[in-house]
């Protein structure tokens, strides 16, 4: 059964079949040829994968992401952190990263981190004199933060998957995503004091001010929701529909420049997007179900342990399996197939599902940078009409620190643990 199920799935990905389609019809293959189950048990595991009133906040927040990159509150959070830190040499670099940083707390996606703050930042760091690589590669890989620092969408998909905790999860994602964008805060110090970049211009006390006033709208998002779901005030889907809520009041009464047209764009593709997601969720679950069932977790565990004896060494090899994958299927697909196969080895191992679900969400942003289904790539190229091999070769430098960052975080586990374990865990 197993050699039948690798075959059908290896030959159907090669055909170029969509994963969610595939991952149906490889399961409903299985069923037919090695069960007695009828095929009617297929649309029930379909519906009972998205039972699931969490699976709301996916939605709600790829439409709060959506809302904030077509209104005015990217371009605010921008102002800010360039008053802050756009003194310092290569300030305007800077604030590029520190506004990735505050908007991937406020969408959870990385592609819309990459355009709400790229479309802003990319033209603007040209004009001060800042290389055209050094731009795309900044801006590509700061983007990827977005499912790196809460809300995160990946991390969500991960705790249906894995039933684990939400907020623990957000909570864990937090030093991680601090450390990666210190990482590039420095890197991009560094290159800047080479090249001679100069700061950003002085600012007057009204402009200060007025600067302030306008985008602490922004600042208060990340407040509101993360700091409602740590406190218990509201689940993550509620919090989702808290940002949408607070998205919409803000563009549509305080800044008044989100017209009913991107409005009803912004919902159109969020809807799109949903369903897609969902979708490849619903099939992902159901053939997950169906490795369940035939105790395939189990047989990996007992196949793995005999060959790897220690916790790290199996880590990294998961990695690179997960990395493999990476060049055939999207990230996030091969992360829900992924993580319950392995979902025994890590109880033998004594590894937290909590740290294994952040090296998880932190190699999907790494796959996120990197060809042929890099989505921050396309998102770049689009963005700024170059080939992907430009924008590839521009990200390269960028994806060792994140590969050093990845390395930190799966090693020193207290990296993504400890915040949990400080506050929720008690």
């Amino acid at each position: 059964m197993i050699l039948t199920l690798i075959i059908c799935f290896a030959a159907l990905l090669l055909l170029g079949m969509p994963i969610s389609v595939l991952l149906a019809v490889t399961t409903a293959v299985v069923l037919l040829l090695f069960t007695h189950t009828p095929l009617t048990i297929l649309p029930q595991q379909l519906f009972n994968a998205l039972d699931n009133s969490v699976l709301l906040a996916i939605p709600f927040f790829i439409l709060a992401g959506g809302i904030m990159t077509e209104g005015a509150i990217a371009r605010r959070l921008i102002q800010v952190m360039n008053l802050l830190v756009g003194r310092f040499r290569g300030g305007a670099a800077m604030a590029t990263v520190v506004a990735c940083m505050f908007f991937a707390a406020l969408s959870g996606s990385s592609p819309a981190t990459v355009v709400a703050i790229g479309s802003i930042m990319f033209p603007a760091l040209l004009k001060s004199g800042y290389s055209k690589a050094f731009t795309t590669g900044l801006i590509t890989s700061a983007g990827s933060l977005g499912i790196v620092i809460p809300p995160s969408i990946p991390m969500i998909l991960y705790c249906l998957v894995m039933n684990v905790s939400v907020a623990e999860l957000f909570m864990a994602g937090i030093l991680p995503g601090l450390l990666i964008g210190g990482a590039l805060l420095g890197y991009t110090y560094l290159v800047a004091r080479r090249h001679g970049w100069r700061t950003t211009r002085s600012y007057t006390r009204e402009e200060v001010w007025r600067i302030l006033r306008e985008g602490v709208w922004g600042l208060f998002l990340p407040v509101i929701v993360l700091g409602g779901i740590y406190t218990g005030l509201f689940t993550p889907t509620e919090a989702a529909a808290v940002s949408v809520v607070y998205a919409l009041v803000v563009e549509l009464l305080v800044y008044r420049e989100l017209t009913l047209k991107k409005l009803f764009k912004v919902a159109r593709d969020s809807a799109v997007l949903s369903a897609c997601l969902l979708f490849i969720l619903a099939c992902a679950m159901t053939f997950v179900w169906l490795l369940t069932a035939e105790e395939l977790p189990v047989k990996v565990a007992d196949y793995v342990i005999g060959m790897v004896d220690s916790w790290w060494l199996f880590l990294l090899m998961v990695a690179a399996l997960f990395l493999l994958m990476g060049t055939v299927m999207d990230d996030v697909s091969a992360m829900i197939i992924l993580s319950p196969l392995f979902a025994e080895t890590l109880t033998r191992y004594g590894i937290d599902y909590v740290h294994y679900g952040i090296i998880m969400v932190l190699v999907i942003e790494f796959g996120f940078l990197t060809p042929p289904f890099g989505l921050n790539l396309f998102v770049a190229m689009g963005m700024t009409d170059q080939p992907l091999t430009t924008v590839a070769r521009a990200t390269a430098p960028f994806l060792l620190l994140l590969l050093a960052c990845v390395f930190l975080v799966t090693f020193i586990p207290d990296i993504s643990l400890l915040l949990p374990k400080l506050f929720l865990r008690r």
